[in-house]
């Protein structure tokens, strides 16, 4: 399947591209692009796509999102770390230690005020004079320490920075409340910005069938067809173009709605009675069996690590597996794993 260009997010990415020239401008700076949705509807691809587009280019991208298991505080800024040579920031090494949650952080622990005015210095820090971007995937996960300091980070004053924020609606959050404020507080704050990504309608259905299928014209039953199949949900949508797309767009309409793959798992306390794979999450189990990192999982199968570690979570949930391992070792008895295609 070729390439799909965005469709139907042109508005949106306008907006995006009017935001980064008040922060390259000299201009008072935007409070923030916040991009809420359903899960599946386009978020991170739309904040993907601005990206790629913002000219001139960060100096610096600073990306986060919660941890999938056992969250802890700060855990954005805890990602946005991962990797970096921190050694040259100016903090107290047992403050950042406890920031970039390092196993051999200290016992003693820093006041929460005091905690939060270093992670904003830290930020600040590796900012520098910018103009850079800090990205916020997933706030409906963070912790609240992590949403606290989004917060501050929204209002914070000669930061050279444009912060793109993504989380799911609030009532599907883990924490309700905090997350609701939380958009609240950035949705306030002075030049933010607010998109709310619903399904793709009709007409962007068929544009994007339109780029997929360009010698073959697709008539309006197909289209229809195909948005009673998805929703109009892009996930969906690309799900449904990968699977069954692939003898030309009448094969889209052949066959009923694809229904998940049930499966038996072993008895195991924790785990469901049976667990329900979707293709993709097949493909990534075989991946995982493979022995393939996350990176490498994105790389094989032409997604984002963001999607493949949702992919991952997903996996261990359904199977009542308590790390990669196990869920690997659950594929093989399952006889799931097939040929992981590399490179």
């Amino acid at each position: 399947m070729m390439p799909v260009s965005m469709v139907g997010r042109a508005g949106e990415l306008a907006e995006f591209a009017a935001a980064w020239a008040m922060v390259t401008g000299g201009r008072p700076r935007a409070g923030g692009v916040v991009v809420t949705g359903a899960a599946g509807v386009g978020k991170s691809l739309l904040i993907a796509a601005a990206l790629d587009g913002l000219t001139p280019r960060p100096a610096m991208i600073l990306t986060g999102t919660a941890r999938v298991h056992s969250p802890a505080p700060y855990d954005w800024l805890a990602a946005a770390l991962s990797g970096r040579d921190t050694r040259d920031l100016p903090l107290p090494p047992d403050a950042l230690a406890w920031l970039a949650q390092h196993p051999n952080a200290p016992r003693e622990r820093y006041a929460p005020d005091a905690l939060l005015r270093l992670a904003v210095r830290t930020v600040r820090a590796l900012v520098g004079a910018g103009p850079a971007v800090l990205v916020v995937e997933d706030l409906h996960a963070l912790d609240p320490a992590s949403l606290n300091l989004v917060g501050e980070l929204a209002g914070a004053p000669g930061l050279p920075a444009l912060l793109l924020v993504a989380s799911r609606p609030p009532d599907t959050a883990v924490s309700p409340q905090l997350v609701a404020a939380t958009l609240a507080r950035l949705s306030g704050a002075p030049g933010a910005i607010r998109q709310h990504l619903g399904p793709l309608p009709r007409t962007d259905v068929a544009a994007v069938l339109a780029q997929v299928y360009p010698e073959r014209p697709v008539s309006p039953g197909v289209v229809e067809a195909v948005w009673r199949r998805t929703g109009g949900n892009p996930y969906r949508l690309v799900e449904l173009l990968a699977v069954e797309g692939g003898g030309g767009p009448d094969g889209l309409t052949r066959k009923p709605p694809p229904e998940p793959l049930r499966l038996p798992v072993p008895a195991q306390p924790s785990a469901a009675p049976t667990a329900e794979l979707t293709g993709r999450e097949i493909e990534v189990l075989s991946c995982l069996a493979a022995g393939m990192s996350n990176k490498q999982v994105a790389r094989s199968l032409g997604i984002s690590v963001r999607t493949v570690t949702v992919h991952v979570s997903n996996l261990l949930r359904k199977t009542g597996s308590a790390s990669r391992t196990e869920a690997a070792l659950w594929a093989v008895r399952q006889q799931l794993t097939g040929p992981a295609r590399h490179g």
